[in-house]
């Protein structure tokens, strides 16, 4: 396993910790496909948990190339994170997200992906996609209508925002709030709770839960498709240069 995904066995339960705090725990394709690794190796666990070493949860899709994007390395990226929340989805145990930190972009549909989340009160919440010239097709602007409410939705899509872990408890998008010290009780309890209960049955309430991700499916992969037409575009260019330059965008007129 990479070094920059760790997996320990926890109980009953298997902990996949996101390891690049110098990128605030973003992944490369690389990292996504080491996650789903970890993924298909832990179906013999009563539960799964995802978090991030201390100082962030996820900040998505790593950003660096998209000042000077290569397609092909662009399309990996889109297509990993499609197949990691997929590997979540699609996992036969309940996944639970420990949110330690920010949540950012792929990171806060990383969230969206998970069964349950429990969320530390330092944690931060929300999509960065059109501040850096980009969508969040795979989770923020379907499947979070159904968590969260359309117009919640699509305000967190469009604006940006920054969402404290109380706000995304209010919103619906976690399911409980902890002092960041509690936070690995915590979880450690849910998991407990889970342990008692029929893995079997679990799954197939699962697999039935997933009706709104499944039905969601073509949008994300339509989605993706306009995001790679959308490659080196100068709205993703200055996007992700305003990012790494920490300045605010200044992105061009529409045409029409």
């Amino acid at each position: 396993m990479a070094d920059s995904v760790l997996v320990d066995q926890r109980g009953d339960a298997t902990w996949i910790t996101l390891n690049r705090p110098d990128r605030r725990n973003a992944y490369d394709p690389e990292m996504a496909e080491a996650v789903v690794e970890a993924l298909d190796g832990s179906t013999r666990s009563r539960a799964v948990v995802v978090t991030g070493v201390p100082g962030s949860f996820c900040a998505g899709g790593a950003l660096t190339n998209l000042s000077a994007p290569d397609v092909t390395s662009m399309r990996g990226l889109y297509r990993s994170s499609l197949r990691l929340f997929d590997a979540i989805r699609n996992h036969p145990r309940p996944v639970v997200a420990a949110v330690n930190g920010p949540a950012a972009g792929g990171g806060n549909e990383l969230v969206v992906a998970c069964d349950l989340a429990i969320a530390a009160e330092s944690a931060t919440f929300g999509q960065t996609g059109p501040r850096v010239g980009s969508a969040p097709v795979t989770g923020a602007t379907n499947v979070l209508g159904v968590q969260i409410g359309e117009k919640r939705a699509k305000e967190m899509a469009f604006l940006c925002r920054r969402y404290t872990a109380a706000q995304a408890l209010e919103l619906g998008l976690v399911n409980a709030v902890v002092p960041d010290d509690e936070l690995v009780a915590a979880v450690d309890a849910l998991v407990d709770e889970l342990s008692v209960l029929s893995p079997r049955y679990l799954e197939i309430a699962k697999v039935s839960s997933n009706v709104w991700w499944n039905a969601a499916r073509d949008s994300f992969t339509n989605g993706l498709g306009m995001l790679v037409q959308a490659i080196g575009s100068p709205d993703m260019a200055e996007g992700a240069t305003a990012f790494l330059e920490k300045r605010r965008p200044r992105f061009p007129a529409p045409d029409a």
